[in-house]
């Protein structure tokens, strides 16, 4: 039962930041200027898989050793 809590909320998780706009004050006082909404959308997305990458791999990290400690 717990796994699929854990599961459930891992696949929350992942679907997450689909809708997450993350950029740092100065990209998007740039991107919003030029009027370019393709090219903001594109520098949104690239962030946020820049973010969630060192996530997933401690996450996974994590993961090995809990199954190697409980075994």
């Amino acid at each position: 039962m717990k796994t699929k809590v854990v599961f459930l909320a891992l696949i929350i998780l992942l679907l997450l930041p689909q809708n997450i706009e993350a950029q740092c004050a100065m990209c998007r006082a740039v991107l919003e200027s030029e009027g370019n909404t393709s090219s903001a959308e594109g520098i949104n997305n690239g962030i946020v898989y820049l973010m969630a990458i060192p996530y997933l791999l401690v996450a996974g990290v994590f993961y090995f050793v809990y199954r190697k400690m409980k075994s």
